[in-house]
C-alpha cells in the first residue's frame, strides 16, 4: 500500500486530501482545497495563493488515475464546489472526470439543505448514488457509520471515516474527528491501524471549551499508542498555538505523531499560522485580490518567500471563478 497526501495546512493549504493506493485500486480521499477566510483581519496572501494554486493542480491531477473517490463530508475543503471561489476547486473542472469511477460518500445531514445541495452536485455529475457507503465494505475499503464532526455540542454535522487493508497493512482516513469524541477515537482503535490520518484539534476557536485541549490531547495520546505512524493535522495547525502544541505532543507520545509534510518529506509551511508575517514580509498592494479575482493580477511577484518558492512544476495558476476577493475569501472553508 502506498499513501500520499496532497494538500492539507502543513502543506500550505486547508484539507485533508490524500490518495491510497493498492494493487487493484487508486483511492482518492477528500479531493478539495481552500485557504481560509479572514485571518488576523487578512485574506490570503498570494504567495499562499499560489501555493494553493500548485497544491489543486496535483489534486486535479488524480482525478482520471482514480478508480475510487471517497468524500468523507461535504465542506468547501474537502470536496468541489459548483459555487468555488477563486482558491477553491470548482465541480465544473472535474465533473467529466467523475463518470466512470466508483464515488463514495455519506447522506448530508445538514438542516439548512447547503451540504445536500453539494452531494446532489456531486451525485449528478458522477451518475453515482452517494448515500450507499456508510457502513459499507467495498474491496479494501471499510468505511464508518457517520461520527461527530468534532464535539458532539458544534452542531457541525458528522463525517465518515475510510479504512483500506491490503495484506494487513490498514491505514484510517479520520477526517474533521478532531480528537474530541472518545468513542470515535476508539472506533478508530478498533480498526488496528498501522497509519491514521486525522485532524487535530481547533485551537484557534475553543468555543468556550476550557477542556477542548485537554480532551484532545489526551485523545491523541491514545491512538499514538496504538498507531505505528500517526498524521496529526488540518485545524490544529491553523495557529500558532497549534504548530506548538503538536510539536509538545509529539515530544511527549510513545508513538510517532508527525505533521503531512514530514510525512511526505516536504517542507512544513504553516502559511495560515504564519499570515501576519507573510504580509510583514511581502507586503500587498490594496485592491489585489479583487483584481485576482477578476484575472487582472497573478502572484508572480509574491512567488518566493523567506528560503521557499511556490512549486510551479504542477501546472498553470488559474482562479476557479470570476469573483470573490476578499469578501469570497472570507466565506472560509464550510
Amino acid at each position: 500500500m502506498k499513501i500520499r497526501i496532497l494538500s492539507t495546512e502543513s502543506l500550505g493549504a486547508r484539507g485533508l486530501c490524500c490518495v491510497v493506493e493498492t494493487r487493484d485500486r487508486r483511492i482518492l480521499i477528500d479531493p478539495g482545497i481552500a485557504l481560509g477566510g479572514i485571518r488576523r483581519s487578512l485574506p490570503p496572501h498570494p504567495f499562499q495563493i499560489a501555493v494553493g494554486a500548485s497544491l489543486r493542480e496535483r489534486i486535479v491531477a488524480e482525478f482520471p488515475l482514480a478508480t475510487d473517490i471517497v468524500f468523507s463530508h461535504y465542506h468547501g475543503d474537502h470536496v468541489p464546489l459548483v459555487e468555488a471561489n477563486p482558491y477553491q476547486l470548482s465541480l465544473g473542472r472535474v465533473a467529466p472526470m467523475l463518470r466512470g469511477r466508483a464515488v463514495w460518500g455519506p447522506a448530508a445531514d445538514d438542516p439548512s439543505g447547503r451540504m445536500r445541495g453539494r452531494r446532489e452536485a456531486l451525485r449528478e455529475a458522477s451518475g453515482m448514488d452517494l448515500d450507499a457507503a456508510p457502513g459499507m465494505t467495498a474491496g479494501p475499503m471499510r468505511f464508518s457509520a457517520p461520527v461527530p464532526h468534532g464535539r458532539t455540542t458544534d452542531r457541525l454535522g458528522s463525517v465518515m471515516m475510510t479504512r483500506v487493508e491490503e495484506d494487513g497493512d490498514v491505514f484510517v482516513h479520520a477526517s474533521d474527528v478532531q480528537l474530541l469524541d472518545r468513542a470515535t477515537v476508539e472506533r478508530i482503535i478498533e480498526w488496528k491501524p498501522r497509519t491514521v490520518l486525522a485532524s487535530g484539534p481547533p485551537l484557534y476557536r475553543t468555543g468556550g471549551d476550557p477542556g477542548l485541549s485537554s480532551r484532545a490531547w489526551d485523545n491523541a495520546l491514545l491512538l499514538a499508542g496504538t498507531a505505528e505512524t500517526f498524521v496529526l493535522d488540518h485545524h490544529l495547525l491553523r495557529s500558532p498555538e497549534g504548530v506548538r502544541w503538536l510539536a509538545v505532543l509529539a515530544s511527549r507520545a510513545e508513538g510517532r505523531i508527525v505533521t503531512a509534510a514530514e510525512f511526505m518529506g516536504r517542507p512544513m509551511r504553516f502559511l495560515e499560522a504564519w499570515r501576519s508575517e507573510i504580509y510583514r514580509d511581502l507586503p500587498v498592494p490594496d485592491g489585489w485580490h479583487e483584481a485576482y479575482a477578476r484575472g487582472e493580477a497573478n502572484t508572480a511577484p509574491f512567488r518566493r518567500w523567506r528560503n521557499w518558492e511556490a512549486d510551479e512544476e504542477d501546472g498553470p495558476e488559474r482562479p476557479e471563478t470570476a469573483r470573490a476577493g476578499k469578501e469570497g475569501a472570507g466565506r472560509g472553508e464550510a
